[in-house]
């Protein structure tokens, strides 16, 4: 029963908040004509400041208060870590100070707003309380859960555009082109996260840190194994004077076997993941369907 009235409660603020966005945007949506003048065809500009965006930043704002006043709790090992997760999941100008600040909303509102539902409906009990608990620990892990996936998802797609990126350079390199050049074409055509990661890196150095530092910095703000060995690699070749077209040759031929071998995993794990929906869903309703009706003739005939 309370997991059913949770769901209900789920699937309620869900609406009430697609509804609520449905109305502020048709509010705040900016019409064609509008769209039309900022290019230039008429002199006024577009108008005004959504009002989502003032909230949003009252939420920056009220997250970094409650962080201050919650991170004198967090030693510096753990500061350390959330701030690289907070660079593996790409959020580079969330402070760590905000991070502890959002942790600590989710702790609060959640159950907040759950006892608020209920204590208008005035159907408290001891289950709520037990919710409550529940939701004060889901606020609490939620955030670190989001970020863990987040940075998984953007190692993932980073190590599947090494490859591409190893390609664009050993082509670039050897028709004469300068290595920062190369990485600035580079960055230009490979997908997100690491194009994102490449125009940090040169930004980095155009403001004047050396390449060697930048290529540091750009392998500890992600935790690829491939862009970790595409950096050790450029760094090892600068260091021992080997041709960095030659290099990259190799790291291209070392990349697309690794490629390679991240499909056939993929693969194999395939059938594993197929067996528990395959027993506890396909199976149960195979035998409803094929041994329903027969138990219920052999009922029927046993009277």
């Amino acid at each position: 029963m309370i997991l059913l009235l949770i769901l209900g409660v789920i699937v309620a603020g869900v609406a009430v908040a697609l509804a609520v966005r449905a109305l502020v945007g048709a509010r705040f949506r900016p019409q064609l004509v509008t769209q039309v003048s900022a290019y230039g065809f008429d002199a006024q500009a577009p108008a005004a400041k959504p009002q989502r965006q003032h909230l949003d930043d009252l939420v920056r704002r009220l997250a970094t208060w409650l962080g201050e006043k919650f991170e004198a709790q967090l030693n510096e090992e753990r500061r350390r870590r959330a701030r690289v997760l907070l660079n593996s999941a790409g959020f580079y100008r969330t402070s760590v100070t905000r991070y502890v600040g959002y942790r600590v909303l989710c702790v609060v509102g959640l159950p907040l707003a759950f006892f608020l539902l209920f204590a208008l409906t005035g159907s408290l009990s001891g289950g709520v309380v037990v919710v409550m608990l529940a939701l004060i620990a889901v606020g609490w892990v939620a955030p670190s859960f989001y970020l863990q996936r987040r940075a998984g998802e953007r190692i993932r797609k980073t190590d599947y555009e090494i490859p591409e990126l190893v390609d664009l350079l050993v082509t670039t390199v050897e028709a004469g082109v300068g290595f920062v050049a190369a990485l600035q074409l580079a960055a230009r055509r490979v997908r997100e996260p690491l194009a994102q990661e490449l125009r940090l890196a040169l930004r980095e150095h155009g403001m004047g840190l050396t390449l060697d530092e930048s290529l540091n910095n750009l392998s500890e703000r992600s935790a690829s194994t491939n862009l970790r060995m595409f950096v050790q690699a450029i760094l090892q070749g600068e260091t021992l004077g080997v041709s960095i077209g030659k290099i990259l040759r190799d790291l291209a031929v070392d990349m697309r076997k690794r490629r390679r071998q991240m499909a056939e995993e993929t693969a194999q794990k395939a059938p594993i993941k197929l067996l528990f929906p395959l027993c506890f869903l396909i199976l149960p309703a195979m035998f409803i369907v094929i041994l329903a009706p027969t138990m219920y003739s052999i009922a029927h005939q046993l009277g």
